[in-house]
């Protein structure tokens, strides 16, 4: 009696649940760079990624942890600094001769106002093209910093010493978040002019 298994085992990273192979297919189709965003504790990242049948081409990539050599002293994993890596991958690509690309978010869930979004909306205001719903990005006040200033402006010093200690700890003030912000954008943008 012979019998045929119908039961087929997935790819690795399918059942690792690191990759969805289907959407991973709609994305390649586009024949598009893919603007590839991923979030984690500490740092943010942002790259431009074009496919080759042989292996994915890296054109630009940018990490939260560059943005201090432009300025940036503030948190690397908030949504200020989503934003500003995709605008410095962005520029990045740009001089490298990347005009246009697709967002690329993996697993991450996507909520609107979310860090993929700022990522998405410093990249778009870099000069990118890329297609995107307005409604989906987070407001300016939130991708400056300013949320974060007004809260901190609202604590009592003894609460936003132990909110802000990584800030008070290496002499920032949290206040100047969207000082920050301006300062590193500008030097962004005259770096890469």
């Amino acid at each position: 009696m012979a019998s045929k298994t119908t039961f087929e085992t997935k790819f690795r990273r399918r059942r690792e649940g690191k990759t969805d192979f289907a959407k991973r297919l709609q994305l390649l189709k586009s024949k598009k760079t893919r603007l590839v965003v991923r979030g984690f504790n500490k740092n943010y990242s942002a790259q431009l990624i074009e496919f080759k049948p042989e292996g994915d081409i890296t054109l630009a990539t940018a990490v939260s942890k560059e943005l201090e050599e432009y300025g940036w002293k503030a948190a690397n994993s908030n949504l200020p600094a989503a934003y500003l890596t995709g605008f410095l991958c962005a520029k990045k690509g740009l001089k490298n001769g990347v005009k246009e690309a697709i967002l690329d978010v993996g697993l991450t869930s996507t909520i609107q106002g979310s860090r993929c979004f700022a990522a998405l909306k410093g990249a778009i205001d870099a000069g990118l093209k890329i297609p995107a719903n307005e409604k989906a990005f987070p407001p300016i006040e939130r991708i400056s910093g300013k949320h974060i200033a007004d809260f901190a402006g609202k604590l009592s010093p003894e609460d936003a010493k132990k909110q802000f200690s990584k800030y008070y700890s290496t002499g920032q003030d949290p206040k100047k978040i969207p000082e920050y912000f301006e300062k590193a954008k500008k030097t962004i943008e005259e770096k890469f002019k």
